[in-house]
């Protein structure tokens, strides 16, 4: 903590204010010599910004080096002038957000006035930074056919990307809102960090975005994921840095309509009314497509408000989207309904419950239906940019989004009536000073917050006593989430709802860049608070195994699953993060630059606003509330604090700018989330959740009291926790082609340590015998809290302990707008390792705690290989307004399928159901298969099976079996599961892989003037226009009838699903 105090002391020090990490704007430099090659001192440089008129002026150096840090992203006119030689004069340069732009000059001799006007002969070469990273510019972000039109969706086009795998959390689309993070490099999902000029993105519970600025909004972004330079800080992962739109010296703006409707999509495929492979009909189906209207709409203006001075810029973006949800569940048959009805005297919760689930509809056992998904959502931006003086400019952005939602099936419920509603507030506002206080010296101070605002209510607020469930239930809030396992239906809750929380990050940072002869230096620094007020409950969740007839658990009012947290658990979590950085790029010789940096970052321990954290340790078996007995209110886990060296170089090797070989170290670190320390708040005394998990029923009347005395749920944290970091290298060549095309290859790999994982402590000692015996069954007698109170079977425990291992080959060849056409193609070849894949959103994911290592295996996300290319055209006729303005736009992507894990779906070995793998004995044959009758296609196919067609018992298996699970159970035969499991199986953990990936998305528009100022865009987008099924993940879990059946299409409900889907739009633009 000394040691943490003393730095930022003096990071305050150096750079006056606490500062910034990577900034959303650019920089240019170069040498300007004569004609025969010497360099020109006191040469004056003009950086002249076509878009406001506003000028940067700066002077070469006694070395004839020029740097003009802290543009914004744009198109510049680039003049240089010096005594006795002609003026040199480069008419547009585009700069990129976050790039490092080489503009190098040789001046002519001759007389005043003189001037020599060339073409920029700049490329998409980076030869000034071990940065590693790419830029999706301005004409990508606005061409190129989006589903949904959610700019995350394109960085899977860049190095490294990969389409998500069907087990991320963040990376899965929300319905209207797109996904909240991405995959690259092998970076978790999690590790991700946001920027909107300079000001972080990030929802801090979770490190998810808080919102996708609009398309309208967004200029251009760059993602870097490998190497970063020292001033980029916070993540261990990407830095996708955002610039957003400007206004400039004339008037512009554009209004515009996407509209997308059922009536213009192919089926899914998965919705037909008969069987793709045999043409016969389908036993459970609609005949219906799922309905869908969605109206995008919106527009923009921009301007100046004082000439030369100020300039605004505003927009606004709405979306109404009408979505039928598909739910198709097998229900209690019309027989068993009427049974459960006529014993409704004997058995009243049966009867309640059941007069929930609705009759069959489809066949005689089950209900399908496309429930209503509405999605309202509106965007508010505003942009104000102030030159104040030549040296001194003021640029401020703020944005709000108010979106609604119901998600009638997200949170596992298989029948209409039920799921949940969203409702959300999103901000974020961004103050940026920007001083030149000479022309070597530039400084930069931002100020900015983003908030989040949500809140998730059960749709379905039903007063559980109306149905008899009175014990340890009450309020109108639902009726816990009831799974009838036998026939798979799900209905009530959601489970863990009612919930909300508003997330604040608020940041204040500096930044100074300074020209010292053959020295290229950065330093600075950040301060960020974050609060993090949430509230939680539980209505719970409540189990049985068979329902089908009258002896059945369902019909004689008998559980054998129900937990429950019956009070809401509040928390108020703040915590402070300080960093500072220095940097410097040396330029050794003309054609050779060194970059060295060292960041230094600390993350203080979450603290609790009302001291409502409860800590276990687990060497006492004691329950302790911070702030009492002598236990700090930060003694979560210990303060972290990292140095990290960043260190490389680029080597233009012969000296042309057009073949530049860089290679780079960085040690990167990553805040952990405040979703760590949550569940602290959730120990007693501040909740009273109980659960109760037994082959022996309950009954309904005595829920409550027979799960209380099951024992108590505990949640703990490691005091030695600590943050994340990964070892980023590469090495790669850049190569200049004809055409204005760049070449790239590069070798890219990183190591991960101290990642986040969850274990259960608790797990079973002596798992090889039939007897259970857990480590902690009860608080000792001498614990502050609780003392001597039942422990329940498990105890996540949240520990640093896990790790990571990538190694990637990435190829790239791409061309910017020029003559009509802009191609951009990258190839990625990756083998991803780790331990477990989700982070914050993992949960108790090891089968064995007690042997971590055991789960090593690739990736969730591993990718063998993923291509991905674009192409803009802008068709080469001009005759008249009736053949120009044509555009043809196209997305193509292919992948590799993502790993499979084979579990043991319905046993538990280390307390948590469905996380032992099995033995594999026999061949398990991977083929694509069309199943009669239901749709549904297989792609393992195990010869030989005996349990349920696909396992067998350990105990009994013969030579033909393909897999096998380790049970003690001395009934259990070659069709009968053991209820008791005593080991793991020597499966590999993702040992299998899944289907590919394949999709062409295609656009086509035509742009006609209708006044000089005043034009009109017809479009048409074709998203999988080829309707190629990209089908989700089969089933792996071998004790289920539908294993390695796939029942869906990767993306079936999101913006972007599995089948053809057609976009009509029409955009004004003055």
């Amino acid at each position: 903590m000394k040691v943490a105090s003393f730095f930022a002391f003096a990071t305050l020090l150096g750079a006056c204010v606490l500062g910034a990490w990577g900034q959303s704007t650019a920089s240019i430099s170069g040498t300007v010599t004569d004609p025969s090659g010497a360099v020109i001192p006191n040469a004056q440089v003009t950086i002249h910004s076509l878009a406001t008129g506003l000028d940067r002026v700066v002077s070469t150096d006694s070395a004839g080096l020029y740097a003009v840090p802290s543009l914004i992203p744009g198109d510049y006119k680039v003049q240089a002038t010096a005594r006795g030689f002609s003026s040199y004069t480069v008419p547009k340069v585009t700069l990129d957000v976050d790039r490092q732009v080489t503009e190098n000059m040789r001046l002519a001799v001759s007389s005043a006035g003189e001037t020599i006007q060339v073409q920029s002969a700049v490329q998409q070469i980076e030869a000034q930074t071990i940065t590693v990273g790419q830029v999706i510019d301005n004409t990508a972000v606005q061409e190129l056919p989006l589903n949904g039109r959610h700019f995350l969706d394109l960085t899977v086009l860049t190095p490294g990307g990969v389409v998500a795998d069907a087990a991320g959390s963040l990376t899965a689309a929300s319905r209207g809102l797109g996904a909240n993070s991405f995959i690259t490099a092998g970076n978790r999902e999690d590790s991700v960090n946001f920027q909107i000029n300079g000001i972080n993105l990030n929802d801090i519970s979770q490190n998810q975005i808080t919102f996708q600025p609009s398309i309208s909004t967004t200029s251009e972004f760059k993602i870097n994921n490998s190497t970063f330079s020292a001033e980029y800080g916070r993540s261990d992962g990407s830095i996708v840095t955002v610039a957003t739109r400007s206004g400039t010296d004339r008037f512009h703006g554009e209004a515009f309509d996407y509209f997308r409707n059922e009536a213009l999509d192919a089926r899914n495929y998965f919705n037909r009314p008969f069987n793709p492979g045999t043409g016969l009909p389908l036993v459970a189906n609609t005949g219906d497509k799922a309905p869908l209207k969605r109206d995008n709409f919106g527009g923009s203006v921009g301007g100046p408000i004082w000439k030369g001075h100020t300039f605004f810029f505003g927009s606004y973006e709405g979306l109404r989207q009408h979505q039928g949800i598909l739910q198709n569940s097998q229900v209690i048959t019309q027989a068993n309904q009427n049974a459960i009805a006529a014993n409704k005297s004997a058995e009243p919760i049966a009867a309640a419950l059941a007069a929930l689930i609705p009759l069959p509809n489809s066949g005689t056992t089950n209900y399908v239906s496309f429930t209503p998904g509405p999605v309202n959502i509106d965007q508010y931006t505003g942009d104000v940019l102030q030159q104040f003086s030549s040296s001194d400019s003021l640029h401020g952005f703020y944005a709000f989004q108010n979106d609604i939602r119901t998600e009638p099936s997200l949170q596992g419920d298989t029948i209409s009536g039920w799921g949940d509603h969203r409702h959300a507030h999103r901000q974020i506002g961004t103050l940026g000073e920007t001083h030149i206080f000479s022309p070597s010296v530039v400084n930069e101070t931002r100020l900015g917050f983003n908030r989040i605002f949500i809140t998730f209510n059960p749709a379905n607020t039903i007063d559980p006593t109306s149905v008899g469930l009175g014990d340890g239930l009450s309020g109108k809030v639902g009726i816990p989430q009831t799974t009838l396992s036998d026939i798979g239906l799900v209905f009530g809750g959601p489970a863990g709802f009612p919930q909300g929380r508003t997330d604040t990050t608020g940041v204040l940072s500096d930044t100074v860049s300074m020209l010292k002869g053959k020295h290229t230096l950065k330093w600075g620094g950040e301060f960020r608070r974050y609060l993090v007020a949430s509230f939680t409950g539980n209505i719970g969740t409540l189990t049985f195994t068979t329902s089908t007839t009258p002896t059945s658990l369902f019909q004689t009012d008998q559980a054998t699953v129900f937990a429950i947290q019956p009070n809401i658990v509040s928390s108020r979590i703040y915590a402070d993060s300080t960093a500072g950085f220095v940097q410097d790029n040396y330029k050794v010789a003309h054609n050779l630059t060194l970059e060295g940096g060292l960041r230094f970052e600390w993350n203080g321990t979450p603290v609790e606003g009302a001291n409502r954290f409860t800590i276990f340790n687990p060497a006492t078996v004691t329950l302790t509330r911070v702030g009492t007995n002598g236990l700090a209110a930060n003694a979560a886990y210990k303060e972290n604090y990292n140095f990290e060296p960043r260190v490389g170089f680029a080597w233009d090797l012969f000296g042309t700018g057009k073949t530049v070989l860089r290679g780079g170290y960085a040690y990167l670190v990553d805040q952990p989330v405040s979703g760590v320390v949550t569940g602290m708040a959730s120990n007693p005394p501040f909740s009273t959740a109980v659960s109760y998990n037994s082959a022996t029923p309950i009954p309904l009347s005595s829920l409550y009291a027979s799960a209380k005395a099951s024992g108590i749920s505990l949640y703990g944290v490691n005091p030695n926790y600590k943050n994340a970091y990964i070892e980023s290298f590469n090495l790669n060549w850049q190569q200049a082609l004809p055409w204005g095309m760049v070449a790239q290859l590069y070798y890219d790999g990183s190591v991960g340590r101290h990642l986040e994982v969850e274990s259960n402590i608790n797990q079973v000692v002596g798992a090889t015998s039939a007897v259970q015996v857990h480590p902690f069954t009860a608080l000792a007698a001498t614990s502050p809290v609780a003392p001597g109170g039942a422990i329940a079977s498990n105890i996540g425990y949240r520990t640093s302990n896990s790790y990571s291992d990538y190694n990637a080959m990435w190829a790239v060849l791409s061309k910017n707008m020029s003559n009509g056409l802009e191609l951009k193609m990258s190839y990625t070849w990756t083998k991803s390792m780790d331990l477990n894949s989700l982070g914050s959103q993992g949960g108790l994911t090891l089968p064995d705690s007690t042997n971590p290592s055991e789960n090593y295996g690739l990736s969730d996300f591993d990718v063998r290989q993923h291509f991905g290319g674009t192409a803009i055209y802008e068709l080469p006729f001009h005759k008249n307004e009736l053949v120009r303005g044509y555009r043809l736009i196209g997305i193509m992507q292919y992948q590799t399928g993502n790993p499979v894990n084979i579990v043991a779906g319905s046993s538990s070995f280390n307390g948590v159901t469905g996380l032992p793998r099995p033995t594999q004995v026999g061949p398990v044959v991977r083929k694509k298969q069309q199943l009669a009758g239901i749709g549904n296609v297989t792609l393992f196919q195990s010869a030989g099976l005996a349990y349920n067609g696909t396992v067998c018992d350990i105990t009994n298996y013969t030579s033909a079996c393909s897999l096998e699970i380790q049970g003690t159970q001395a009934s259990a035969t070659g069709t009968t599961a053991p209820t008791v499991y005593t080991g793991l199986g020597t499966m590999q953990r993702n040992a299998f892989t899944g289907p590919g990936f394949a999709d062409l998305d295609m656009s086509g528009e035509k742009e006609t003037k209708i006044f000089e100022n005043l034009s009109f865009t017809l479009r048409a987008d074709a998203f999988d226009i080829l309707n190629h099924p990209n089908f989700g993940q089969p089933s792996g879990n071998v004790q289920s009838t539908s294993f390695g059946q796939i029942t869906a299409t990767r993306f079936a409900t999101s913006d972007g699903g599995s089948s053809r889907q057609l976009q009509i739009s029409g955009k004004f633009t003055f």
